[in-house]
């Protein structure tokens, strides 16, 4: 079971960025898949997750800028974030909840300049 992310990178103050996780060794669409991020100094915080039947949960602070999406087909799930602020710098992690255990990609590295 793998999952990895890509799509992050350095943009400016107010532009959009997608983060894609892609999934290996299991079916992406039996599972809820979360997104997570990690600010330097801070606890790791769930932004998004989306259930297999994509039912989808954001985090209140997010204030309606994010959505997560997944393709099935692809075996991807996304997220895609706009409106990016310096505060959104952080490590962005991909989560699978298989049968209540997490599996964590790397993570990929977002940094929003002002």
């Amino acid at each position: 079971v793998q999952v990895v992310e890509s799509g992050g990178g350095l943009v400016q103050a107010g532009g959009s960025l997608r983060l894609s996780c892609a999934a290996s060794g299991f079916n992406i669409d039996d599972y809820a898949i979360g997104w997570y991020r990690q600010a330097p100094g801070r606890g790791r915080e769930l932004l998004a997750s989306i259930t297999s039947d994509g039912i989808t949960h954001y985090a209140d602070s997010l204030k309606g800028r994010f959505t997560i999406s997944r393709d099935n087909a692809k075996k991807m799930v996304y997220l895609q974030m706009n409106s990016l602020q310096p505060e959104d710098t952080a490590v962005y992690y991909c989560n699978a909840n298989i049968y209540n255990s997490h599996y964590w990609g790397q993570g990929t590295q977002i940094t929003v300049s002002s």
